[in-house]
């Protein structure tokens, strides 16, 4: 099902959220840079040209997020991709913190892999426990989780400095991803 400006898919939508036989859950997907965001600084009037030393670095971990509309819940997985594979095993963590009794309504957006036939048989197995509710194109301002995002870097990621590494990825992303699991926690 995909929302639309019809009233017919709003009203279906209502009608679901309303029936209490589901949960809300949005998921979407994130990459966290390990490079400074510099959004405010103090420099003394003096320093008319200011020189921020900073890292070059293409280092980044890749986080799938859901978090549950009625309670706040967060439910994450860090991978080093986004696809059909790594998304399955983000919903089958995912279904893992189902309320029993109830089915999960999860909004989505409309990512490739989102719509993949490697998706279809498990999503045939778990029809009694989960829905997928796609949002419309290029509208990341009606996904909720998005929110945890942007609160996410703003706390992680921006007015920091990350260390140089020239060694492996793992250590170097190891910062980044111990902020990123003290956010989420």
């Amino acid at each position: 099902m995909r929302i639309s400006t019809e009233p017919i898919a709003l009203k279906k939508l209502i009608q679901k959220i309303q029936s209490h036989r589901y949960e809300i859950w949005s998921t979407d997907e994130c990459h966290f840079q390990q490079n400074g965001t510099r959004c405010r600084m103090w420099i003394p009037k003096e320093i008319k040209n200011p020189v921020v030393k900073q890292e070059p670095t293409r280092h980044k971990i890749s986080v799938f997020g859901s978090v549950n509309i009625n309670n706040g819940q967060f439910v994450y997985d860090i991978n080093t991709i986004f696809n059909a594979e790594t998304f399955l095993d983000h919903l089958k963590q995912l279904i893992q913190y189902r309320t029993k009794r109830k089915k999960i309504l999860l909004i989505i957006d409309n990512a490739k892999y989102h719509h993949a036939i490697l998706l279809k048989p498990w999503l045939e197995q778990n029809k009694r426990k989960i829905e997928l509710f796609f949002l419309p194109p290029y509208s990341p301002e009606l996904n909720p989780v998005e929110l945890v995002w942007k609160i996410t870097r703003y706390s992680k990621t921006h007015n920091r400095f990350f260390l140089p590494c020239n060694h492996c990825t793992n250590v170097s992303q190891k910062p980044l991803i111990i902020g990123i699991n003290q956010m989420m926690n």
